[in-house]
């Protein structure tokens, strides 16, 4: 037999040998299917009339800012623009496509706005450019921008797909406040990709996520959020502005731990951050002054105890608490800052973040601008 026949025969093939049966196991989680907590708040021009596409956009986003569109633009080729709100219980995540047209936040829209949130914005395409005293933010795919709701702005965009977080003020004062070194600021490099990356995640699960999920999701984006911008506040350059802000920041939480007492006056906080009364002024002027500012504190911190199944006091002894001398004047106050008077709410047994908190019978519309007046207060 020639070397070749030998070559020609088949071996044997080899055997693995294990010391163990192989088991295989599924991933965990596979099976553990729940009921999603989140149902999305959708908002569309594409199915109205073309003429009537921009003027819907206009009243819809009036809450935020009043919108133009652009001057070589007729109002009658249409508007086609599409927004998707979640609410996280305490944030709210908004997936938005919207052609190009111009914003503006008035200083008179701020004075007498409740909503002083922060706005954190990504975009998949196109450009933004946001001017606030003079300094413009030019935002793009690749950057994070971050705005306060709390300060005049205007600015244009051009069409965009874009993704934005909105968060109460009051969410990072535990951690010292988010203190950038100014408001209206662009950021770059690593850390804003690795905050786009964490938003594209929770974006991808808004649909899957459970009320288990929830309280991890937020404390998590808080956490991204923070520690993404904070670092900045040592390269702004300007420590005047670094200043007010720490003063801010300071008053803010010193009106949160006080909100029940009746000594928390604008004297008392003066004297709290040793600044004069024109000095304080200045801090709040963009809030309508102090005692605004200190009156819907105290009106929020009122939706909460009366939102609260555990809190049995009546509408009145809510409102003496919080230091109105009647229930109608309560009433009417709260009334004009939250859209519905404080006899529609009852006492939620469940634990849900997301489910309305008014009375089926008298369940008001669950619109954009009612979840940006009552956020933070799940």
């Amino acid at each position: 037999m020639s070397d070749n026949d030998d070559n020609s025969q088949p071996k044997p093939m080899s055997m693995e040998r294990r010391r163990w049966p192989r088991v295989t196991e599924d991933p965990v989680g596979e099976d553990d299917v729940k009921t999603p907590a989140l149902l999305p708040l959708r908002f569309e021009t594409e199915k109205l009339p073309a003429r009537e596409q921009f003027p819907a956009w206009q009243e819809y986003m009036a809450p935020l800012a009043d919108t133009r569109l652009p001057d070589d633009v007729d109002p009658a080729d249409g508007f086609v623009a599409r927004q998707i709100v979640w609410n996280l219980g305490g944030m709210l995540f908004l997936q938005q496509t919207v052609p190009a047209f111009s914003y503006e936040r008035s200083p008179d829209t701020v004075r007498f706005s409740p909503i002083d949130h922060w706005q954190i914005t990504l975009l998949r395409s196109g450009r933004t450019w946001t001017g606030i005293n003079g300094r413009v933010a030019q935002n793009e795919p690749g950057t994070i921008e971050i705005r306060s709701l709390g300060f005049p702005f205007s600015g244009r965009a051009l069409a965009t797909d874009s993704l934005s977080l909105i968060i109460p003020v009051d969410v990072f004062a535990v951690r010292g406040g988010l203190t950038t070194a100014r408001n209206n600021i662009v950021l770059g490099g690593h850390r804003a990709r690795l905050l786009i990356d964490h938003m594209s995640s929770v974006e991808a699960n808004l649909d899957r996520f459970t009320y288990d999920d929830l309280p991890g999701v937020k404390e998590r984006l808080q956490e991204m959020v923070f520690d993404a911008i904070t670092p900045l506040v040592d390269h702004g350059g300007a420590s005047d502005q670094i200043s007010q802000i720490g003063l801010i920041t300071r008053a803010r939480r010193f009106i949160l731990n006080n909100l029940a007492s009746p000594e928390l006056t604008p004297d008392a906080l003066g004297r709290e951050l040793a600044i004069s009364r024109t000095r304080l002024y200045e801090l709040f002027e963009m809030s309508g002054g102090v005692a605004n500012y200190i009156r819907r504190r105290r009106l929020s911190a009122a939706h909460a105890m009366l939102a609260d199944p555990t809190d049995t006091r009546k509408i009145a002894e809510v409102g003496l608490a919080i230091g109105f001398d009647s229930a109608a004047n309560f009433s009417r106050a709260f009334t004009q800052q939250f859209g519905y008077s404080p006899s529609n709410i009852h006492k939620r047994a469940s634990m849900d973040p997301t489910r309305p908190i008014w009375q089926p019978d008298k369940q008001p519309e669950i619109t954009f601008e009612s979840l940006l007046r009552t956020l933070g207060l799940s």
